[in-house]
C-alpha cells in the first residue's frame, strides 16, 4: 500500500462509508440525514469528502434527488463488502459447525495424557469432526509453554501449575497415585506399611532423569528415605518394566487403571498420603474467542 492510499484511507471512517451506502439506497440527502441522526450540512460536509478522496463527483443533483456516476456505481459493491466484513468481525465468529471443519491441531502431551485421555477424547471429536487432525508431540513441560507462545502448538494437556496469564486453563481432572508392581509381588503380602514401601526397590518416571520426587518429599516428612533403583523418562515403559521385575513404581492413579489389566500389575493406594495434582489443557489467550478451541477444550473437559 503506498503513502498516497494510506492518506485517503485515513479521511475515511465507517460513518462516511455508510453515508454512501445510504445515498445510492435513498438518492436523498434529506432522507439519509433523517435516517442517521445528522444535519443537511454534516450530509454535505461527507459528500465533500468523499468526492476528494475518489476524485469524482460520485453524484448529480437532479430534480428527483441525487443520481449516482458510472463511478459511483461501480464501487458500491467493494464498499458495502467491506461495511459487511467489518461488521461481521464485530458480530464475533459465525456459528461452529464440527462435520465442516478441515484443520490440523498441534497438541503436546505426556505419554501419560497420550496413553489415557487422548484416544477416547480424539476418537470423540473424530466421530463428530472427521475433518480435524491432531499431531501429538511429547515435550517437556516449559517447551509445550514456548510452543504455544509462539503458535508451533495450539494445545497443551497435563500438570501445569504456574503457567502465567498468557495463557487459558481449563481443569480436567485432579489425579492421585497409586503403588503398582507385578502380580504377586511381596510388597502386596500383608499391610503395606510406609517401612516396608521405602525399602522396596523404586522406579521413577522422571522427564529429567532426576533420582527424587513427589514420593520422596513425602517420604521426607515423617523420617523416610526411599530405594530409587531406576529413573526413566515416559510412563508406558515404567508400566512394561514394573511387569517384568521387582520393581514397584508410584504412579498416577488413571494411568495405572487403564492399563493394569494388559500389563499385568496389582495396584493400592500409597501407604503414605499425598497430594493430588491437576490435569488440565492449555492454549494461548489469542485464541480464547476460537469456537473451534472452545469445541474441542469442551470435548476433553468431558472425557
Amino acid at each position: 500500500m503506498t503513502d498516497y492510499d494510506k492518506t485517503k484511507i485515513r479521511r475515511l471512517d465507517l460513518t462516511v462509508l455508510l453515508i454512501f451506502l445510504a445515498l445510492m439506497r435513498t438518492r436523498k440527502a434529506s432522507d439519509v440525514a433523517g435516517e442517521m441522526g445528522l444535519t443537511n450540512s454534516s450530509i454535505s460536509h461527507t459528500l465533500r469528502r468523499l468526492r476528494e478522496v475518489f476524485e469524482d463527483e460520485l453524484f448529480l443533483r437532479r430534480p428527483h434527488g441525487l443520481e449516482p456516476t458510472a463511478f459511483a456505481v461501480q464501487i458500491e459493491p467493494n464498499i458495502r463488502s467491506a461495511v459487511d466484513a467489518l461488521q461481521s468481525a464485530l458480530s464475533g465468529p459465525s456459528l461452529f459447525d464440527p462435520a465442516k471443519v478441515n484443520a490440523t491441531l498441534k497438541i503436546a502431551a505426556s505419554d501419560r495424557e497420550i496413553a489415557t485421555l487422548i484416544p477416547k477424547a480424539l476418537t470423540a471429536i473424530a466421530s463428530e469432526a472427521p475433518g480435524i487432525r491432531f499431531s501429538v508431540r511429547s515435550v517437556p513441560r516449559a517447551d509445550a509453554l514456548r510452543g504455544l507462545a509462539d503458535g508451533t502448538l495450539d494445545l497443551a494437556l497435563g500438570f501445569f501449575p504456574n503457567a502465567g496469564t498468557d495463557f487459558v486453563k481449563h481443569h480436567i481432572r485432579s489425579e492421585g497415585y497409586l503403588v503398582a508392581a507385578r502380580q504377586g509381588h511381596a510388597l502386596f503380602d500383608g499391610k503395606m506399611t510406609p517401612e516396608r514401601y521405602a525399602k522396596a526397590m523404586h522406579l521413577l518416571v522422571s522427564a529429567d532423569g532426576s533420582l527424587t520426587g513427589i514420593v520422596d518429599q513425602t517420604l521426607a516428612d515423617i523420617g523416610l528415605t526411599r530405594r530409587v533403583c531406576l529413573a526413566i523418562p515416559s510412563f508406558l515403559p515404567a508400566l512394561s518394566i514394573l511387569a517384568q521385575s521387582d520393581f514397584i513404581g508410584t504412579l498416577p492413579a488413571n494411568l495405572v487403571r487403564h492399563h493394569a489389566s494388559e500389563f499385568g500389575l496389582e495396584f493400592s493406594d500409597p501407604p503414605v498420603a499425598m497430594r493430588s495434582f491437576d490435569v488440565s489443557v492449555l492454549y494461548h489467550r489469542r485464541n480464547q474467542k476460537s469456537a473451534m478451541y472452545q469445541w474441542i477444550v469442551d470435548k476433553l473437559v468431558q472425557t
